[in-house]
């Protein structure tokens, strides 16, 4: 049985054929941003970490429209599209602050935390000089609002009116591992922004790809970060629209063997001029040394030995998409410990000695496809239960997000 996504045919609807101009259309990716990001789904924008007091904002994205979040003076929060509703100008210019209100720098119409509208230039005509009607009521022209919810400190926004709980939405395998990495009170250590010449959903693909991690990245099975050996786990929704997974480590002092290699990518001439780059301690007792969290559509929550962060995917055309790094601690972190999640920062990050190639994986595919819009990416590796609920094996993740992807286009 075949199916349409803006004009675009998939051959089949088990996730097993991938029609490249998926990747390429610019028609697709306007429905993307009608039905996914301004659809009922929800968003991630920030961490509350970021604003932590009263007036404090960051600026980010909902797909590719800009938003303030926003902590208003009495604490709330609030997540509103940053577009004056005067004449469509950028009100917020700055990556983040504090601030009691947020103006316009063009014609000075001002709003405060919430983003209801509080004045407004020459609202009265004085000496015959501008002026609004008696009736402009000023609660019809705040910023527009989005719905927002948090959960353990992880803030999500949506534009969508009839939508589930965000409880609902990410159900308890993503919550459960929320909420493993947000259980202590979080810390900001910094952020990084990479641009990526590429599609979104490549991203979003690689992200549920255990198949590339130990062969595209020799760092991991060099250094025994990740090896397709060691025992893991998984977790998703009924849905499968989000994945949880990760891996179980060896001790963090111990190093890697070819031995303990087996098949992987392992590079015996590989060594480091400093060996203290590996030298963590464990955060939690469960010996999970690597957790991959992929919330459909726009977020990834890392924890790789002691370097955490969340990695915000904001696209920005067909073959463009920025990629926001965002790295925190716990604030009950010693110095060394804070000292070692810094260092480990150099392992994950638009330069990382791991997550460097993902980028260019991206790249490649985009380049090599642009001009084969109906050729397919093929997805067997598995191999493939045709029950869908029974799909558990090899790029089965990456299968079950395009048939929850095409449910959502259709």
């Amino acid at each position: 049985m075949s199916q349409q996504t803006a004009g675009v045919a998939w051959p089949v609807t088990d996730g097993t054929r991938v029609p490249y101009e998926i990747y390429t259309s610019q028609t697709v990716f306007d429905r993307e941003q009608e039905r996914i990001f301004r659809g009922p789904l929800w968003n991630y924008v920030a961490l509350e970490a970021e604003i932590p007091e009263p007036g404090d904002y960051k600026t980010s994205f909902v797909g590719d429209t800009p938003v303030v979040v926003s902590r208003a003076q009495e604490g709330s929060l609030h997540v509103f599209v940053n577009r004056c509703a005067h004449r469509g100008a950028t009100v917020r210019r700055e990556a983040s602050g504090n601030a009691k209100e947020h103006r316009c720098v063009y014609h000075q119409w001002c709003y405060d935390g919430r983003g209801d509208l509080t004045s407004v230039p020459y609202r009265r005509a004085t000496t015959g000089f501008g002026g609004y009607s008696p009736d402009f009521d000023m609660t019809a022209h705040g910023l527009r609002k989005l719905k927002v919810a948090s959960r353990n400190g992880m803030i999500f926004a949506t534009f969508g009116g009839n939508v589930p709980s965000l409880e609902e939405y990410l159900e308890a395998p993503l919550l459960a591992a929320i909420d493993r990495l947000m259980a202590r009170p979080v810390k900001i250590l910094g952020h990084m922004r990479q641009r990526i010449k590429g599609n979104w959903k490549l991203y979003v693909e690689n992200t549920r790809d255990p198949y590339h991690a130990a062969l595209l990245h020799g760092f991991h099975a060099t250094f025994g970060t990740y090896r397709s050996n060691q025992p893991g786990f998984r977790g998703q929704d009924k849905a499968r629209a989000h994945s949880a997974g990760g891996k179980y480590g060896d001790d963090f002092a111990k190093p890697a063997t070819a031995e303990g290699i087996g098949q992987d990518n392992f590079i015996a001439s590989y060594s480091l001029s400093d060996t203290s780059l590996m030298e963590g301690r464990p955060d939690f007792d469960d010996n999970i040394n690597l957790a991959i969290t992929s919330i459909f559509p726009s977020v990834v929550v890392q924890q790789i030995m002691n370097t955490l962060a969340t990695r915000h995917i904001r696209p920005k055309a067909p073959d463009d998409f920025e990629l926001y790094w965002t790295y925190f601690g716990y604030q009950d972190d010693d110095e060394a410990t804070t000292a070692a999640r810094l260092k480990q920062a150099n392992l994950i990050g638009p330069a990382g000695l791991i997550s460097m190639e993902d980028g260019e994986a991206v790249e490649l595919i985009q380049r090599a496809i642009v001009r084969d819009g109906d050729d397919c990416a093929f997805l067997e590796f598995g191999p493939v239960d045709p029950d869908p609920e029974q799909d558990r094996k090899g790029e089965d993740a990456v299968r079950a997000f395009w048939r929850y992807y095409q449910g959502i286009m259709a």
